[in-house]
């Protein structure tokens, strides 16, 4: 990340979301895991890294087993403080998936980008990073809905690398 100098990496392993409900969509995600930057300004780049764990045990042990499929993507919004909700939402880069089958019963997300700060971002505003997970499928009314996958604790990480633009050089002395 040339002209570019590191700031130590944030780190948050604190689960959001507990459960995902299946669901016919692909489009009603769930927080799993959110840091928020310090200021940054355009031109800077992340580099974020998220690892999370989903178990299929729906219709265990009495129900309908089945396959459901998983997305997980990274999305980003300014942040503006707690409990504050900003809109929009941007994703960053393309979407991930797969299949939990019930033999394979535990799938991992795994999900990496480099991202520039846009030339539109607001100078020394912080950004809130967020990886989040949806589970869909066609057979999610055969135990009648509200099946859900778990989202196994102890098993996930969001990490975010800044590269920041080092501090400009103090100004030379003036010669008398």
């Amino acid at each position: 990340m040339p002209d570019l100098i590191p700031l130590p990496p944030l780190a948050d392993d604190n689960l959001m979301s507990a459960t995902i409900p299946v669901d016919l969509s692909s489009n009603t995600p769930k927080p799993l895991y959110r840091k928020v930057t310090g200021p940054l300004s355009p031109g800077d780049q992340l580099d974020i890294t998220a690892d999370a764990r989903v178990s299929n045990a729906c219709g265990y042990p009495s129900g309908t087993r089945y396959t459901i499929g998983v997305g997980w993507h990274l999305w980003y919004y300014v942040y503006a403080g707690a409990g504050i909700t900003v809109q929009p939402w941007t994703r960053l880069g393309h979407l991930q998936g797969a299949n939990v089958t019930p033999d394979m019963h535990h799938l991992d997300l795994h999900i990496n980008r480099v991202h520039t700060i846009p030339a539109d971002w607001t100078p020394g505003a912080r950004m809130a990073v967020v990886l989040q997970a949806d589970a869909h499928s066609t057979a999610w009314k055969s135990n009648g809905g509200g099946d859900t996958l778990t989202v196994d604790s102890g098993y996930g990480q969001l990490i975010v690398r800044p590269w920041v633009a080092p501090p400009p050089a103090p100004p030379a002395p003036v010669e008398a």
